[in-house]
C-alpha cells in the first residue's frame, strides 16, 4: 500500500530529476524548458500513482491494469512533443525538446512505480546527452548546411556562370532556384537554394559572390 511519505517522496524526487533535464532546456531558450518539464513528469508520476492505488483499491473486486493510465500519458505526451516541434524550409527544429519531453514522461512513471534506479540512471544518461553529445556532433560528425542567398544582378547569362563557379568553389550543391525581377524591375533577384558539407566559410562565399560583374547585393537569406 502506498502511504503519505512514499507518494511525497516520488513527487519530489520527480520533480528533482525533471528539473535537472529541463534546466538545460531551459538554459539553451526552449519554450519547454524548466517549469514545463517539471510540471509533465510530477503529472506522469502523480498519474502512476493513482493507477497504481485503483488497483489496490479495487483489487479482486475488478480488473484493472494499471499499465493503461501509463499507456494513455505516453500517447498524450506525443501531442505536446508535435507541438515543440517546427519546421522551416530545410530545417526542422525541436526534435530534441521533443524527445527530451517523452523522456522526463517515462522517468515520471518510473518513480510512480517505485523504479528509482532506472529513473535516476535515465536522468543522467539524458542530460549528458543534452550538454556534451551536441559539442560532440559538432566536432566529430560533418553535417550538410542547408541555406538560401539572395542575389540581386543585372540581366545575363555571364553571372549566373559566374555564381556557378562559385559555389562549385565551395564543394556546394544546388537544391532549389527561383527567379524573379526586383521590386523597380530594373533587375534579377536569385533565390538559390544551396548545401554546404560546412558551415565555416558562408562569409567568404558571400563575399566572394558580391565581387562578380553585375552583381548588385548578395545576401543570406532570413530564416
Amino acid at each position: 500500500m502506498l502511504n503519505e511519505w512514499i507518494v511525497l517522496f516520488r513527487l519530489v524526487l520527480a520533480a528533482v530529476l525533471s528539473g535537472v533535464v529541463g534546466f538545460e532546456r531551459e538554459f539553451h531558450g526552449r519554450a519547454a524548458g524548466f517549469r514545463t518539464h517539471i510540471l509533465l513528469c510530477v503529472g506522469s508520476t502523480l498519474i502512476m500513482l493513482a493507477s497504481m492505488h485503483i488497483f489496490d483499491a479495487y483489487s479482486g473486486r475488478a480488473t484493472f491494469d494499471p499499465a493503461r493510465l501509463a499507456a494513455g500519458v505516453v500517447t498524450g505526451i506525443g501531442f505536446l512533443g508535435a507541438g515543440t516541434i517546427m519546421r522551416y524550409k530545410a530545417s526542422v527544429r525541436g526534435l530534441t525538446t521533443a524527445a527530451s519531453l517523452w523522456v522526463v514522461t517515462g522517468i515520471g512513471l518510473a518513480v510512480g512505480t517505485g523504479l528509482y534506479f532506472g529513473a535516476i540512471v535515465t536522468t543522467g544518461i539524458a542530460v549528458i546527452a543534452l550538454m556534451f553529445f551536441g559539442r560532440l556532433e559538432h566536432v566529430m560528425i560533418r553535417k550538410d548546411w542547408y541555406k538560401t542567398v539572395v542575389v540581386e544582378m543585372k540581366d545575363g547569362m555571364e553571372q549566373l556562370k559566374g555564381i556557378r563557379d562559385v559555389l562549385s568553389e565551395y564543394d556546394s550543391e544546388i537544391t532549389d532556384f527561383e527567379v524573379e525581377r526586383s521590386k523597380d524591375g530594373a533587375n534579377m533577384v536569385l533565390k538559390v537554394g544551396i548545401k554546404l558539407s560546412t558551415a565555416r566559410h558562408n562569409a567568404q562565399l558571400i563575399q566572394e559572390m558580391a565581387h562578380l560583374e553585375g552583381i548588385k547585393s548578395v545576401k543570406w537569406e532570413a530564416e
